[in-house]
């Protein structure tokens, strides 16, 4: 895990002038996919596995800096507040600025902004999918907004908290339980939010689940199913763990990227040092840093040297 996770950031930070933000990012045409979307991403790993890596490790202060850089990037926030203006009722920009507020960035005047603009109808009224309901109403919460539902009854409405057959898991399904889980726990901060009935559910079908995805070479999605595995109560077990990551040890090409899917070989890149396009291999390298980092920092996982102590599990 750790020689993964620190070549997989390695790669990162080699690669973050890809994540800045051009013109493009308030024009409107502009594909937020592939401009907020990566950073808002980045973001988001950073803050989480800053949390639970000790700051004497060398990677704590990696993803601190990839962090100061993603927040540089909005320029402290004020594009924030210039998306507000412009798209006042499209939820990216908050979920994105959450992320930057759960590692202690703030821009209060986007935040009142933003909690004026969540008072209204038409916000509370945004027809989204449940779990990215669950995302706004985690997003309000850590920008000091009043959460505008209630997370027992969208979580009821999830795919993931209706407790399904589990032979209809598929990959759009193993998305949105992925995501469930990380609001519920607050991206891996705390097992408490996962409700006993669904914690069990997951103990039982994410070993069999977690295995199909990496049968079929889901790297991205694996790796999103071990940072589950590493952030809700019980383990999938050392053996799972142990043929999860060497697995992934052998898909992860020497220049540290990891690919969405498939294999390194599959691919005709014109580049030999890094022969994956970055939109197919960014997510899935950056979830491999997530995973490695939450299940490093998981009581009885700890390497040699390590304080075990971060997100709890």
């Amino acid at each position: 895990m750790r020689r993964i996770e620190e070549a997989a950031l390695a790669w990162v930070h080699d690669h973050r002038d890809r994540f800045e933000l051009g013109d493009d990012a308030l024009a409107a045409e502009g594909q937020v996919n592939r401009t907020w979307k990566p950073l808002g991403e980045l973001a988001r790993v950073c803050a989480s596995v800053s949390l639970c890596t000790p700051p004497s490790d060398p990677l704590h202060a990696r993803v601190s800096a990839l962090l100061e850089f993603a927040w540089q990037q909005t320029r402290q926030g004020e594009l924030f507040l210039l998306m507000q203006s412009l798209e006042p009722f499209a939820t990216y920009p908050l979920e994105v600025y959450a992320a930057f507020a759960s590692a202690g960035h703030r821009h209060p005047g986007y935040e009142a902004s933003a909690a004026l603009v969540a008072r209204t109808r038409g916000w509370r009224l945004t027809e989204q999918y449940p779990t990215r309901r669950l995302g706004v109403i985690e997003a309000e919460r850590r920008s000091g907004i009043p959460p505008h539902g209630q997370v027992p009854q969208v979580l009821d409405r999830t795919w993931l908290g209706g407790l399904p057959e589990p032979w209809t898991f598929e990959r759009a399904a193993g998305y949105a339980l992925t995501h469930v889980v990380f609001h519920l726990t607050d991206w891996g901060r705390t097992a408490q939010g996962v409700p006993p009935g669904l914690a069990t559910y997951l103990q039982h079908w994410l070993p069999p689940w977690l295995d199909t995805c990496l049968e079929a070479r889901m790297w991205d999605l694996s790796c999103e199913l071990l940072a589950v595995a590493a952030s809700v109560p019980g383990s999938p077990g050392p053996a799972v763990l142990r043929d999860a990551w060497q697995r992934l040890a052998a898909a992860q090409h020497p220049c540290g990227a990891i690919p969405e899917e498939g294999a390194f070989q599959d691919a005709a890149g014109p580049d030999p040092e890094n022969p994956y396009d970055f939109t197919d291999c960014y997510h899935s390298t950056l979830m491999a840093v997530f995973a490695a980092a939450l299940t490093r920092a998981r009581p009885g996982n700890a390497a040699p040297g390590h304080s075990g102590q971060g997100a709890p599990a």
